[in-house]
């Protein structure tokens, strides 16, 4: 999936963009108060976005 695709996704549930990082961004859901790390490459695997959804208390049917 393309990351752009994935972050208004999670944008759309409510996470929010804690920080910045060299490689990596820390989102946080605050209906579940969880955080999760999304790499910053182009495309990220399906099967990491389910995991990083499922870290951040999100169904995973936000996927789709």
């Amino acid at each position: 999936m393309k990351r752009g695709t994935f972050i208004r996704k999670l944008k759309n549930e409510g996470c929010v963009l804690v920080r910045h990082g060299g490689k990596h961004d820390v989102y946080r859901n605050p209906k579940s108060g969880k955080q999760a790390t999304v790499p910053r490459h182009s495309e990220i695997a399906d099967r990491l976005c389910r995991i990083i959804t499922h870290q951040l208390g999100l169904p995973e049917n936000i996927l789709s």
